[in-house]
């Protein structure tokens, strides 16, 4: 574990900032679509739409998943104290948990980030605050939960002080199965006394290795960097059953190229000590061309639309689109 005395930088302005140009340059296209209007959750059955994170996550069903700080259908904090939702494509959301159900909030309350698909297909998370003494903490310090797409909530860890309180940072999972995560406060309490000064932290729930494509999608010859732990010797790459050339930089990088042929699926590498899968399929796309056809059928972002787009603006929207491809 890592004490430390300050917070970093959060990474998602540079995110935005990348899907704003994007946005920017395929918005001929939807001239023609229509809007969707995000639902009403104003009111505390869902929890306060100010405090939903920056980002949510999306799960293996196509849906997206997320929480807020306030709200839900529990009034044992100010505000209440809680939720994890799920939101169709559609804009449809539904509570799948609300926080503190019970008298001392033993799962925890005020969630401080969203959530973490993990390589299993459940989402893990943690809450800045409750906790029980019954899981080895002190009340107040927070916990990690595990919470299956279904809303069925499983407490791994509750905070005691001493090894971090109020975590506030959304847990990231290492190619080797582990989750990591930051605390604001706890730890070396002689830091900043009483509260400490915070802390870095791994957890194991023992899901197993794997390796992690980037980018997750691309069509045939795109260059592709594979990620993962013991990649040395590594003797086979498929992109779901196509075997593709490779070359293996160092433990944790092999390069490689979609391979002809290759349609969506898993990635999958074979070391000498077993095969490693990638933790999301691979999407193979299709060439993208836009026609001299003003009338043509372009395809954008998986989506087939009818556009009339005219001189530069083509020629700059199919450019910006490979490039993000």
């Amino acid at each position: 574990m890592i004490h430390f005395s300050c917070a970093a930088a959060s990474p998602w302005a540079i995110c935005n900032a990348s899907s704003k140009v994007l946005r920017t340059a395929i918005a001929p296209l939807r001239r023609r679509s229509r809007s969707v209007s995000p639902p009403s959750i104003s009111d505390t059955t869902y929890g306060e739409p100010s405090l939903v994170p920056m980002s949510n996550t999306g799960g293996t069903d196509g849906n997206f998943y997320g929480t807020t700080y306030f709200g839900g259908a529990n009034s044992s904090c100010p505000g209440n104290c809680g939720t994890i939702f799920k939101m169709t494509p559609g804009s449809t959301l539904t509570t799948l948990y609300s926080f503190c159900p019970q008298t001392g909030c033993s799962d925890g309350f005020g969630p401080l980030a969203g959530l973490s698909l993990g390589s299993d297909g459940s989402f893990y998370g943690t809450t800045g605050y409750g906790g029980s003494t019954a899981n080895g903490g002190t009340n107040g310090s927070g916990t990690i939960f595990k919470v299956t797409p279904a809303g069925a909530l499983t407490v791994l860890h509750t905070f005691d002080n001493t090894d971090g309180s109020v975590p506030g940072a959304q847990l990231v999972q290492a190619t080797n199965g582990t989750f990591y995560g930051t605390t604001v406060y706890g730890g070396d309490l002689s830091c900043s006394s009483p509260n400490g000064c915070g802390t870095v932290f791994n957890l194991s729930v023992g899901l197993s290795p794997f390796v992690e494509t980037n980018p997750t999608s691309g069509r045939v010859g795109q260059p592709v960097t594979i990620l993962g732990t013991s990649l040395t010797g590594t003797i086979g790459v498929k992109f779901n059953g196509t075997a593709a050339m490779f070359t293996v930089v160092s433990g944790s990088e092999i390069t490689t190229t979609v391979p002809g042929g290759a349609t969506t699926g898993t990635v999958a590498v074979t070391t000498p000590s077993g095969t490693l899968n990638s933790n999301v399929a691979f999407n193979v796309l299709t060439s993208f061309q836009l026609s001299n056809n003003p009338s043509a059928l372009t395809i954008v972002a998986g989506q087939k639309r009818d556009s009339h787009v005219h001189g530069h603006s083509r020629k700059r929207i199919q450019f910006v689109a490979e490039l993000c491809l």
